[in-house]
């Protein structure tokens, strides 16, 4: 017996390295048969299941690993956590799983990590700066606390001491990563600080060393490629006419900094609308349909239907009716949205290119924006991106409505209304108001939507246009105004 589960749970962990979620989810299901009792494979079979974003089997094989005797449950209860925040958006369960890892072990750092931006989420900068600073005492250089601890120190108006902190932490980061974060964080605070020359050599260098330790690098051929393949694939609007009973999905997309985040904020305080964030379903939906893009036009009604109601399901746990999906590199995937959703409606959030490329520099987004870490590849990109969405519109012109992040914080009331009427929703003075929207804001701007509207990120880029000749040069040469 005990060789036969051994050699079971061998091929579900060979299928899960290669992969093979679904594979290597029912060859652990038929190891846990033989032997209900083993935590570890319990665990391995949550994180496939998290994986292929079956989040409440994952819910329950984690518990059965913790039930079961696992070595470490405060692991267990960690990744719990994640899926109840990050997919199924109950915030206060996720910090019971994290307040549940911390009692089994204080010293847990990840959990006080986790519980810090869960927090920072929720706008409870008091909780979040106590969660960082418990993080910190266990690891005094850890750059992730120190870095965001720094963050809500300048959104609550004390960026000098953050500068100060930051400066007398950073010769202790014990690894580039660490170093990274502080730097980000420490130009930040010295932006907020009107000290812009020294700012922007502090991003710099924070870029440089995100950059040296990226698992990919930006490679502009691949992206002109991808959209080369998308423009050819979605060349006329050929997707089924919509019922009468289709739902009427709100998709909020465009370059990342670009004012997404107030744009949803804003609308989501209005009686019809519910904020939903940035939800992963369409991404998650692309990766499965190989080859992509090409397989999306011959997907049959029925398949269509399916990864319809598959996209709904996931919604749903945000709520019902109007409800926004503020995922910003959706523009990527208009064509398989209009596909799956002939009437959803896309709002195009646009700033100032110079502004919205500098505010991504500003930021470490990770290898999932490989192009963020130079401002010459980050113009590159933006070419691109402004040539796949000149595309879209040819297709979809009157689907498709640009919301200008610079008017919309010197004229609110009339950039909002616009959007209301396209929306068909009547005015309400609420969208003006500062009330928080119900549920986490996660995104690097959180802090600043939560005040009032400002114009201060607004033209911004004149504070380091110094800097900025190559990036204007290039955006020039590709046709964007500047």
């Amino acid at each position: 017996m005990t060789a036969s589960v051994e050699a079971t749970i061998h091929a579900a962990d060979q299928a899960l390295r290669e992969g093979r979620l679904n594979d290597a989810i029912a060859v652990y299901a038929q190891a846990l048969a033989m032997d209900p009792t083993r935590s570890d494979v319990w665990y391995n079979r949550g994180w496939a299941e998290r994986a292929d974003r079956r989040f409440a089997d994952a819910l329950a094989s984690y518990r059965a690993a913790i039930d079961s005797g696992l070595a470490r449950p405060q692991d267990a209860h960690l990744n719990r956590a994640a899926i109840l925040s990050d997919h199924l958006f109950r915030p206060y369960d996720a910090i019971a799983e994290l307040e549940t890892a911390l009692q089994l072990d204080h010293r847990f750092v990840p959990a006080w990590l986790s519980l810090g931006a869960i927090y920072e989420d929720l706008g409870d900068s008091e909780k979040a700066a106590r969660a960082y600073q418990a993080a910190l005492a266990e690891e005094p250089s850890n750059g992730r606390a120190h870095a965001r601890l720094a963050v809500v120190a300048v959104s609550g108006g004390d960026a000098r001491a953050a500068v100060e902190r930051l400066r007398a932490a950073l010769p202790a980061a014990p690894t580039v990563d660490d170093r990274a974060d502080m730097l980000f964080a420490l130009g930040t605070a010295l932006d907020a600080q009107g000290l812009y020359d020294d700012a922007y050599q502090a991003v710099e260098a924070a870029n440089w060393l995100a950059r040296s330790v990226a698992g990919t690098e930006y490679d502009e051929v691949a992206e002109r490629t991808l959209l080369d393949r998308l423009i050819q694939t979605f060349r006329r609007p050929d997707a089924p006419a919509a019922r009468q009973d289709d739902p009427v999905p709100v998709f909020i997309c465009g370059l990342f900094r670009s004012g997404s985040t107030l744009a949803e904020q804003m609308l989501g305080r209005h009686s019809a609308v519910v904020a939903g964030g940035e939800l992963e379903a369409v991404p998650a939906i692309a990766r499965r349909l190989q080859p992509y893009p090409e397989a999306v036009p011959g997907l049959r009604q029925c398949e269509r239907t399916a990864l319809r109601d598959q996209y709904l399901r996931e919604r749903a746990v945000i709520g019902e009716g109007l409800v926004t999906d503020k995922r910003c590199d959706n523009y990527l995937h208009i064509g398989l949205i209009k596909t799956l959703f002939p009437s959803a409606r896309i709002v195009h959030t646009v700033r100032h290119p110079l502004d919205t490329l500098l505010s991504a520099w500003f930021l470490n987004f990770g290898e999932g924006v490989s192009w963020g870490h130079d401002l010459r590849e980050a113009a590159r990109h933006y070419i691109q991106y402004r040539r796949l969405m000149a595309h879209w519109r040819t297709l979809w012109p009157d689907d498709i409505h640009d919301v200008s992040y610079d008017r919309m914080v010197a004229d609110p009331q009339n950039e909002m209304g616009d959007l209301l009427a396209w929306l068909n929703l009547p005015w309400e003075d609420a969208c003006l108001g500062d009330a928080p929207v119900s549920g986490p804001v996660r995104t690097a701007s959180a802090w600043a939507v939560r005040g009032p509207i400002s114009t201060r990120s607004s033209g911004r880029w004149r504070n380091y246009a110094r800097y900025l000749d190559d990036v204007r040069r290039i955006l020039a040469d590709g046709g964007v105004e500047v």
